[in-house]
């Protein structure tokens, strides 16, 4: 089964930076797409990453791009989210998102689609003014 455990999320002062991690098992990880999700009280859930592993795509929505990276380490079946010049706006609780298959599962990330992905539990970031 799939199980995705994040970490590194925590208190941060505008402008700073955090690295969310999410260490990935029971799913072929080359071969799969993974994704960030954020949900704040009082707000829609949504996406702030995207990556396709094999096609190498990446999608950030406006709200985040110049800012935020998602990156993975293959060794140690783990994603990141390389979180920089963070805004009081960003606090929320991130997600992490597994599809397995790189190409429908990219798609699906973009879709926020809650019924193909498996999801962890989350980690919370607030960014104070």
């Amino acid at each position: 089964e799939v199980q995705l455990v994040e970490s590194g999320g925590g208190l941060v002062q505008a402008g700073g930076s955090l690295r969310l991690s999410c260490a990935v098992s029971g799913i072929t990880f080359d071969d799969c797409a993974m994704g960030w999700f954020r949900q704040a009280p009082g707000k829609e859930r949504e996406g702030v990453a995207c990556i396709s592993k094999s096609e190498d795509n990446t999608y950030y929505p406006a709200s985040v791009k110049g800012r935020f990276t998602i990156s993975s380490d293959n060794a140690k079946n783990t994603v990141y989210l390389q979180m920089n010049d963070l805004k009081p706006e960003d606090t929320a609780v991130y997600y992490c998102v597994a599809y397995a298959g790189a190409g429908l599962g990219f798609l699906r990330c973009l879709a926020g689609s809650p019924d193909f992905g498996s999801w962890g539990q989350g980690t919370q970031v607030t960014v104070s003014s």
